[in-house]
Order: structure tokens, then sequence, then C-alpha cells
């Protein structure tokens, strides 16, 4: 019965070939991939994600929070924006939310407040792990 069994599977799978295919690009498609391509050669921004540690109108209050933060994590990159009226604190660059959200664990001992924000304006060096 086994036999038989092999014998069939054999024989089915034996008519089965690989088929060859070609696919034709249109020429406004291919012009927009050399268009896509070509822009973002161009940039020297990425984006990623950040963890927004502190959002406050008192930059002293920014810059003392900056400060503990270097000290109890010195291996961590920070930056800081000014938004009118408010001063956004934020740490770290990675390429995904996951990322972030992993530091975010981290820093909620500290700062309960923080989450993790989208950046467009980063540099592509500032991530890390790249």
């Amino acid at each position: 019965m086994r036999l038989i069994l092999i014998c069939l599977l054999v024989l089915m799978f034996s008519g089965l070939r690989a088929q060859e295919s070609n696919i034709h690009e249109d020429y406004e498609v291919s012009q927009l991939m050399i268009k896509f391509k070509e822009i973002n050669q161009k940039s020297d921004r990425v984006e990623g994600w950040r963890v927004q540690v502190v959002s406050t109108t008192d930059r002293q209050r920014m810059e003392s929070i900056r400060q503990a933060l270097k000290l109890r994590y010195p291996y961590l990159t920070t930056s800081w924006e000014h938004n009118r009226p408010y001063y956004r604190l934020r740490a770290g660059a990675f390429a995904t939310r996951l990322e972030a959200l992993q530091l975010q664990h981290l820093l909620r001992e500290y700062y309960p407040g923080c989450i993790p924000t989208r950046d467009t304006r980063m540099a592509a060096s500032e991530i890390i792990g790249y």
C-alpha cells in the first residue's frame, strides 16, 4: 500500500515543472523608480524613533532633567527642541518603534511620562546600531 502511495506521489510531482515568467515594467514606472532613488540618495535625513522624556515650558527644568539623564545613562544620546512654548527633551535614536519602546521601558522608572515619538529629521549616523 505504501509503495503504491509513493509511486502516485512521485508521478504526480514529476509532472510539475518550473515555469519562466517575464515581467515588463512600464516606462513611467521605471522613471518614477529612478527619481525615487535619486531623491533618497540626496537626502541625509531618515525617519526614526526617539523617546520623549519631557515636554515643558520651563527651560531650566528641561536642562536639569537632561543633566540627570546624562548622569544616569551616560551612553544615551539626548536632543532637545524648542517649539514655542514647549521645550521637548528626547533620548536615543532608533530605526524602529520596538527599539524605542525598549528604552521607554527602561526610562519609566525615573521618567514615568516618557513616550516614543517619530522623528523625521535624524541623521542616519545617529541611529543606534547602524
